[in-house]
Formats: C-alpha cells, sequence, structure tokens
C-alpha cells in the first residue's frame, strides 16, 4: 500500500515538472526515484523534443552522459527514456541538495543538441548510522551538575527530511539528553548532568541513544554509551574556541600549517598538561591527510587536499590533560578547500561533417565541440577560440559549453583543397589554462570549372602526302577540379563542316590524326574546333580553333605550255642578243618548289642561250645570211629549286631563212626585227608599276586585318573546312605559286629536321615551326592579278 502511495507521489512530481518545462525552461526536464528497477519509465522524450519516432534511427539518434554511467535508455522503436540500471543517490552526488543526471541528445541531419536533466529524488533508504557501536565516557566525580560530554553524532546518507534526526535516550537518574542545532541546522546530541556522580554508588553508567531520522517510514539507529566515573582531577582542558573555521588553497605543500589550537586546563602539576590529538572517530581518511603535533596543536598538512574530490574536512580534536584520571576538552575544526585553477578545460569533438562541399552554404555547422573544466567558478569558466585566423569558418557558442564551428564565408576547392584548423579553449582563472583540439576539415569539389586551352588557337603545319592515320598534334586541355569532374574527352565539333574523312580526335589523349594523305595542291587549310567536355554533372565544356596548314612538297614536276609543233622560223642576219622565242612552264607546287630554272644541254647549245630563270632564247653572236636555209633543234632542261629538284625538257625547232625567203613566209615569221628590245623595254615597266601597286595594296589591307584580329580575336569570322586554291604568277625571275588563303601565322608544331623555309616576308621576326618544331623565318609570295607581278607579304 506504502509502495503505491509513493509512486503516484513521484508521478505527480513528473507531471509538474513537465508542465514547468513546457511553460518556458528551455530543457527538457523529468524526475525519478533512486533506486529504480531496469525498465522504469521516466518519460516519452522523442514527443517532448518535438521528434517523430520514425526519425530517431535515421538521425543517428544517440544519448550521451556527462561523465556518469549509461543509467538511462531510450528505445528507439518507441521513444521512451528508461533506467537501464540502478541508481544509489548517495553514491552518485553524497551530501548535494540536488542530485540531477545531465543528458546531452545529438541527432544529425540536421545537427541537433537537446538538453535533458533527470533529477533524481531521495528516498528513505538508509538508516542513521553512529561511526562505532559503543563510546565510552570517563566522567570525574567531581563534575558538577549541568557539566555536558559530546556524544557520538549519526550521520544519515539521505538528504532533507529522511535526513532530519533526532535522538532520544532512556531515562536516567543522572544524565539527561542535550541536543544542540548547528549552524547547518544539523543536530549534535551531547549529555548534561543532572547530578553529582557517586563512584562508590554506581561506577558505570549505561546508556542507550537512539537517532531516528524523518522519512517515511522512520528508520533508526543505536549508539550503547559507557560512562565509568572517575575519581581526583576533577578539571578538563578547555579549548579557547570550540569550533575552529580555516580557509586552506587546494594543492599546499605537504608540512603547510593549518592551524594552531590552544587548550588550557585549570588544574595544577601533572593535571595541567595537556596533549592534543584527534579524536578516536576521526576516519582513517582524516589521518592520513592532516597530522597533529601533540605538544603544540599544531595542524599540518601530509597528503593531497583537492576541491574536486571534497571541499570541506571537520576535524574533531581532544586535549587531553596528564592527571590521574586524566580529563579530556573536545573542539571541532572545519577546514573549508579553496579552489585553484589545476585543471585545464577538456575539448572534446561531438560531431563533425566532412568533407563539406565548396558550394556549401554560410551558416552551415561543419562541427560540434564540448568544452568543460572540473574547476568551480571563473576557473571552470571556459572561453573557446579558432586559430589561425582569417578562416572561412567561425566558432558560435551553444548552451552549457557546447560551440558549432559554423561556416561563414564561400569555400573554393581550388584555392584551399583542406583546412587544418586548432580550437582551443581557455578558462578564466590565474593563471589561465588551456587545451586544444585539432580538426582537419576536407573541401568536397563540385564540378565549377570547365576545361581550358593553353592557347586560344592552335595552328599546325603538315607535310603533304603524310601517311594516313599520321599523329600530327596532341591537344590538351586542364582542369582545376578533381576526380570525374577532371576527367576531360576531346571531340571534333563538326556542326558546320563535317570533317571525319580528314581529321580524328582522340577522345582520351587528344591525339590529332590525319585519316588519309593530304594533298598541298587540293588542300592547303582545314579549319575547325575541337571540344573538350569534363565527366561532372553537369559536364562543362570549352572550344578552341584549330588551323592545320598544309606544307608543300615537291611532287610535282614543270610543265611546258603554249609551244608549237611547227619549226620557228628566224629571218638572218639576227644580232648578237636578239630575243628570238620564250618557253613558258608552270609548276604545280609552291614557293622553291615552283620556282623554275631553264638550261641549254651543252650537246646542242650553239649559238643559242635561255634566260636562266625567264626562259627566253637569244643569240650569242651574229647570224649571217650565209647560215640562212638551215634548221636547229634545241633541247631545254626546265628545272625546279625543290630538294631533290624535278626537271623536264622540251625540244625547240629553228628554221634559219634568207631575206629572200622571208617575203614568201612573212605571214608566218615572228616579227623579230630592230624593234624588239624597246618593246620588251615597255612592257617591262608596265609590270614593275603594277608589281609596286598590287604589292602596296597588299600590304595596306594585310596591316588592316592584323590589328582588327589583334583588336577582336573573338570576334574573327570563322571558316571552316579546306582553304581556297592556289594562285600562280610567273615574271622575269621565274614561276611561284603559294595559298593566299591566310596572311598570319599562330603558331604551330610538328616537321622533319633541317627542313628549308621556302616563304618572304617583310617582317622576318614572325615565327613558324617547320615540320620537326624549329623555327625558320617564313616567306610569301602573292601573285598580282595579272598573274605576272608578284608582291611580297
Amino acid at each position: 500500500m506504502w509502495t503505491n502511495s509513493l509512486e503516484r507521489r513521484w508521478l505527480l512530481q513528473l507531471v509538474l515538472l513537465h508542465t514547468a518545462w513546457e511553460s518556458g525552461s528551455g530543457q527538457l526536464h523529468y524526475s525519478v526515484p533512486e533506486e529504480s528497477q531496469h525498465g522504469t519509465f521516466v518519460g516519452r522524450i522523442a514527443q517532448d523534443l518535438g521528434l517523430e519516432v520514425s526519425d530517431l534511427v535515421p538521425r543517428m539518434f544517440r544519448l550521451e552522459s556527462q561523465g556518469h554511467e549509461d543509467y538511462f535508455e531510450v528505445n528507439v522503436q518507441n521513444g521512451i527514456l528508461f533506467v537501464n540500471s540502478r541508481i544509489d543517490r548517495e553514491e552518485l552526488c553524497a551530501k548535494s541538495s540536488v542530485c540531477a543526471i545531465h543528458l546531452e541528445v545529438i541527432v544529425d541531419k540536421p545537427l541537433g543538441v537537446f538538453h535533458v536533466e533527470v533529477e533524481v529524488a531521495d528516498i528513505n533508504d538508509n538508516a542513521p548510522v553512529f561511526s562505532v557501536i559503543e563510546q565510552t565516557l570517563f566522567i570525574s566525580e567531581s563534575r558538577l551538575p549541568h557539566s555536558s560530554f559530546p556524544l557520538e553524532s549519526a550521520s544519515d546518507s539521505d538528504i532533507g527530511t529522511n535526513a532530519l534526526l533526532t535522538y532520544k535516550i532512556i531515562l536516567s537518574d543522572y544524565f539527561r539528553l542535550n541536543v544542540v542545532t548547528n549552524e547547518d541546522h544539523s543536530k549534535s546530541a551531547g549529555l548534561e548532568l543532572k547530578k553529582p556522580l557517586d563512584r562508590e554508588d554506581i561506577s558505570v553508567h549505561h546508556l542507550l541513544l537512539t537517532a531516528n531520522d524523518g522519512g517515511k517510514p522512520e528508520l533508526t539507529g543505536t549508539l550503547r554509551i559507557v560512562i565509568n566515573v572517575l575519581d581526583v582531577n576533577d578539571n578538563a582542558p578547555l579549548f579557547n574556541q570550540s569550533v575552529y573555521k580555516v580557509q586552506v588553497p587546494e594543492n599546499p605543500v605537504n608540512g603547510t600549517l593549518v592551524t594552531t589550537l590552544s587548550a588550557t586546563d585549570l588544574d595544577e602539576g601533572m593535571a595541567k598538561e595537556v596533549a592534543y590529538s584527534f579524536s578516536s572517530l576521526v576516519s582513517a581518511r582524516v589521518k592520513n591527510v592532516f597530522q597533529i603535533s601533540e605538544i603544540t596543536g599544531e595542524i599540518k598538512i601530509i597528503g593531497l587536499l583537492d576541491y574536486e574530490d571534497l571541499n570541506l574536512w571537520e576535524i574533531q580534536v581532544v586535549a587531553e590533560d596528564k592527571g590521574n584520571p586524566p580529563l579530556a576538552g573536545h573542539c571541532k575544526v572545519v577546514v573549508e578547500i579553496i579552489d585553484v585553477n589545476d585543471n585545464a578545460p577538456e575539448v572534446s569533438l561531438k560531431s563533425l561533417s566532412v568533407p563539406v562541399p565548396e558550394n556549401s552554404p554560410q551558416g552551415m555547422v561543419v562541427a560540434l565541440i564540448s568544452v568543460s573544466d572540473k574547476d568551480s567558478g571563473v576557473n571552470g569558466q571556459v572561453i573557446c577560440s579558432l586559430w589561425p585566423p582569417g578562416l572561412p569558418f567561425k566558432l558560435v557558442s551553444n548552451f552549457r559549453n557546447y560551440y558549432s564551428l559554423v561556416l561563414q564565408e564561400p569555400l573554393d576547392r581550388e584555392q584551399v583543397a583542406k583546412y587544418e584548423l586548432v580550437v582551443t579553449g581557455r578558462d578564466e582563472g590565474t593563471p589561465s589554462l588551456s587545451a586544444t583540439r585539432s580538426l582537419v576539415v576536407p573541401i568536397g569539389d563540385i564540378n565549377d570549372n570547365a576545361p581550358t586551352f593553353a592557347q586560344s588557337s592552335y595552328t599546325i603545319f603538315v607535310k603533304e602526302n603524310n601517311p594516313p592515320g599520321a599523329h600530327i598534334f596532341t591537344m590538351s586541355a586542364s582542369d582545376p577540379d578533381v576526380a570525374e569532374n577532371a576527367l576531360i574527352s576531346y571531340w571534333l565539333d563538326e556542326k558546320l563542316w563535317p570533317l571525319s574523312s580528314y581529321i580524328s580526335v582522340h577522345s582520351e589523349s587528344g591525339k590529332l590524326y590525319a585519316l588519309q594523305p593530304f594533298d598541298y595542291e587540293e588542300l592547303k587549310l582545314l579549319e575547325f574546333q575541337v571540344s573538350a567536355k569534363d565527366a561532372g554533372l553537369p559536364s562543362l565544356c570549352s572550344n578552341v580553333t584549330v588551323q592545320v596548314f598544309v606544307l608543300d612538297e615537291n611532287d610535282n614536276t614543270p610543265a611546258v605550255s603554249g609551244l608549237e609543233e611547227a619549226p620557228m622560223l628566224l629571218v638572218v642576219p639576227v644580232t648578237t642578243g636578239q630575243v628570238v622565242g620564250k618557253i613558258r612552264a608552270l609548276d604545280a607546287d609552291s614557293g622553291y618548289n615552283a620556282w623554275l630554272r631553264y638550261e641549254l644541254h651543252e650537246a646542242n647549245s650553239g649559238p643559242w642561250r635561255v634566260g636562266l630563270y625567264s626562259g627566253e632564247i637569244s643569240t650569242t653572236r651574229i647570224l649571217n645570211e650565209v647560215e640562212g636555209g638551215s634548221s636547229q633543234n634545241l633541247l631545254v632542261v626546265v628545272k625546279d629549286h625543290g630538294k631533290p629538284p624535278l626537271s623536264a625538257t622540251v625540244t625547240l625547232s629553228l628554221s634559219l631563212v634568207a631575206n629572200t625567203q622571208a617575203i614568201k613566209t612573212d605571214a608566218r615569221l615572228p616579227r623579230t626585227g630592230g624593234n624588239a628590245k624597246p618593246l620588251e623595254d615597255t612592257a617591262n615597266l608596265y609590270l614593275i608599276i603594277a608589281i609596286c601597286s598590287v604589292s602596296s595594296l597588299f600590304l595596306l589591307v594585310i596591316l588592316v586585318y592584323v590589328a582588327l584580329r589583334c583588336q577582336s580575336q573573338a570576334k574573327e569570322a570563322m571558316m571552316y573546312g579546306p582553304g581556297t586554291a592556289t594562285l600562280v604568277c610567273a615574271s622575269e625571275v621565274g614561276s611561284w605559286s603559294y595559298s593566299n588563303r591566310h596572311s598570319h601565322i599562330l603558331a604551330g608544331v610538328s616537321g622533319e629536321p633541317g627542313a628549308k623555309s621556302d616563304l618572304m616576308v617583310f617582317t622576318p621576326n614572325v615565327p613558324v615551326f617547320s615540320s620537326n618544331g624549329e623555327v625558320g623565318n617564313m616567306k610569301e609570295l602573292i601573285p598580282n592579278s595579272s598573274g605576272e607581278g608578284m608582291s611580297i607579304e
């Protein structure tokens, strides 16, 4: 019946405490009686915290106790807090008026911390206890009535009314019980002599002292008192203070003086001499820490005093004279321990969410850190700080020495891949003590960087007649991201021009391959775009323009044109140096490969010569009428300047006729009279004027084009696919051909060692890469519109 009544009372307290918490306490508060059985219901913690029971496991619901055993557990299936193991309030909190177990509830996703306090209520499970079973007193028969004799006080481990003791003693004709209330509201029992003792009448008195507590039901403890009545020495030593109060800092050096006691005895002789000692009621623990001098009454430290272990000591001291029988005086020494800052803070990591994505929002909680200090007062107040300064994180104070590591600035993994920081907890004691905890916060990569090429465009030079599948260049793009975000693949952009029959690119290595042999005479330029894309989600890409210039090889022999099969008639006489004819030849190649020279075969040169570069055939001496009627065949060799040079031969037939024969064949003879030279000079003058005009105009166009190209590279009109055909020009110094597709060079690689440049420009500092990568001076000749002059760019 009593058990049911007690349970109803505790349930009522639970309801009242829960209602008070809901009205604004800011934390959960429960109460449970000590000695509760395993499984005893404490509270519906999930419901009280506003958490869904189904979210407890996914959010990693966990319960942590601050420095205590696992007295409580939570059933994650129903969210009920229950008693896990036996709780002894006296063992846990000793004589503290309030005994509470502080619990921390931590959940993730998102991170949350809740403080729960479970008060352990006292029950009357400890009876009053005396330190000894029997106390013996020696009282002289000469003691006067109303003399007091202290008795051993009982102690009760419970608190409140359960520890409120009352004393009773059996009736005696000589003694009555005297109960004194102390400053701390505790009660001390003593005997008061009602009338003088007579040893001859009764030498020994036996009394029984009973101590009752205020609990329900009431528990008791007893002490047997044996009083021996002594004769003679009738003055006991008397202390100048009944209670000595002393304050001592913790951790004193052994030998430190606590206090000096002083007791006097009114007797004379040996009965006046006083010896100090600890009472027989003093525990061995006190004797291991304190020492008293028998002669001087000095109490000194001989053991460790730790405020965190025990902050108040009570010592019973006896001053006994050397009379026969000896008499004793009693006093109590109260030693209060003063806390010093001898405990450094403790910094512990409760939760750490890494890696932190670089696109995390500001205010995101990265870590949960708790700090604690065993000291009290300002010595136990801890302030946390973060090192080094300038980090994108800050510490935000929560409740009860909890701090959150919060993101306060945007992150960029490409600049800083991880942060190494130190959390320092420093108390406010003097001198201040500190503790540190190192944290490494790696930054998670996101795909926020597109691949980039080293150049805005690439120019590649490839010799014609290359083998199919030849590697001509390697594209390379970089991505500062990591893992799949930096995995780059390449492909050709064929939206504007199909290039699959000319060029291919390896998707992983970026190598460019020529799928078929290039023919300079058909294809001089390929201009296209290569795209690089990473493997991130979403993927990012970038493009670069590639120009492939096909370099000419000497693979075409000179071709002679416009030569009639009928013999050429020449009227004699002919003066020395007179031009009698001209060989016209073309070479489909370009540059030096198309620069032609003319030679007469040595076997049949005769009185003839041919212009080395003009192909004009003239006489080396005067031909008179005597030689008329003869016929000669001239074998002319046409060679280019390629390496190796290629050549072609042509046979020119000349018939020499006299003046009488010239009249008959006037219609068929070429006019090679004395006016030939002035006509040729006039033609050359016009040719020079045309060449200079076209060259000047062409240089002006090139300068404007280069200026526009530099100012707005991004706005340049892009052309894709093969370049335009080669233009050919012929002049007195030979025949030239080269592409006028582009007049600027960017860069290029590939080639053979020792290749010879075949282009000329006015600005020799512009580099061009030969087939082996060597740099030479690029020279380019562009024919004018008439096909006879040339301009140099």
